[in-house]
């Protein structure tokens, strides 16, 4: 095995060196990578990326939003978790997680961490997970790749990913944290998570040395790949599959029901329907939304260009773009 240090927490770049290794320079053993990230919302490969996170909030918050190349659900991760990745050179068409994982229960059990595999994907801890873990194939080769909550903002995760308004925070946060867990807190003596790394790296090499150290070249190609693939809007949102999103709200000018319908993540068709008085501001509205993205600044940009500052009967668009990001 190779172990190559990426010396970056961009994930877009993180995951852009696994698809370098998997698709553009093949070694001559298996890649092994060990890396975290600034916050980040991960997204599978076939999941709607507005239906799965707050948009808003990670946008507001700073926080990431890339999609994954393998499939699974949303996780979220920060420079208190690690990402470990695995780029496979032998041949083989089984999606298999034992022979990635074993290793790494293996080097947590030296930590005294009773961990174990649930079957599936995950890593629990006395039944709470802690890792999970996906694989997907490129040009003939499997890259499997997992993630470890070491000491992972638990509140954030849960903040950036609760898409229902409704639900109460403090219950969804308590509900989480019954089920997942930190590394931190199962360890008997206190470590810091750059010392975990260099723990999991030891040991994962088996005593090996083998390293390899990215040139500046390969570095310019694989920011290269970061920037034009993995940290595209295009990448990131126009996977998504065609959705309609319906909102309701009630306002002083009356209710309003609002139906969009999206593809390649930006509103094919807009229809305002309610109870209010409506007037020409509605279907100029409704030509207005059609073709933009699923972003507030961006939404009411258009909307105040297009001279609909006003209200239509006692409803602002102010009101109309929160109703729609709610």
């Amino acid at each position: 095995m190779i172990y190559v240090e990426t010396g970056s927490t961009d994930v877009y770049f993180n995951f852009a060196t696994e698809y370098y290794f998997a698709s553009e320079k093949k070694l001559e053993d298996t890649v092994f990578l060990f890396w975290r990230t600034e916050p980040t919302l991960m997204i599978g490969k076939y999941q709607n990326t507005f239906e799965e996170i707050d948009l808003e909030y990670a946008r507001e918050k700073e926080i990431q939003v890339v999609r994954r190349l393998s499939g699974g659900g949303t996780i979220y991760t920060d420079l208190g978790g690690w990402q470990f990745s695995f780029i496979d050179y032998r041949q083989g068409n089984d999606i298999q997680f034992q022979d990635y994982i074993k290793p790494v229960i293996e080097a947590l059990h030296e930590l005294n961490v009773p961990c174990e595999f649930n079957g599936r994907n995950d890593l629990v801890i006395k039944g709470r997970k802690f890792s999970g873990n996906a694989q997907f194939k490129l040009n003939g080769c499997t890259v499997h790749h997992g993630s470890t909550l070491f000491s992972t903002n638990i509140e954030e995760m849960v903040r950036s990913t609760q898409v229902d308004p409704h639900k109460i925070l403090s219950k969804s946060i308590k509900s989480v944290r019954d089920r997942v867990t930190n590394i931190q807190d199962h360890l008997d003596f206190a470590m810091e998570p750059e010392v975990f790394k260099q723990h999991m790296v030891k040991y994962m090499m088996n005593g090996s040395t083998s390293t390899y150290e990215l040139s500046g070249e390969e570095r310019r190609q694989i920011q290269q790949l970061a920037d034009e693939k993995f940290r595209s809007d295009a990448f990131r949102f126009g996977a998504n599959p065609k959705f309609t999103l319906t909102r309701t709200g009630r306002f002083a000018g009356g209710k309003i029901t609002i139906q969009l319908e999206f593809e390649k993540s930006r509103i094919r068709h807009a229809k305002l329907c309610g109870d209010f008085f409506g007037n020409e501001q509605v279907e100029r509205l409704e030509q207005v939304m059609t073709g933009m993205p699923l972003e507030r600044e961006a939404l009411l940009d258009a909307m105040r260009t297009n001279a609909l500052e006003g209200s239509i009967y006692g409803i602002t668009v102010e009101e109309i773009v929160e109703t729609i990001l709610s």
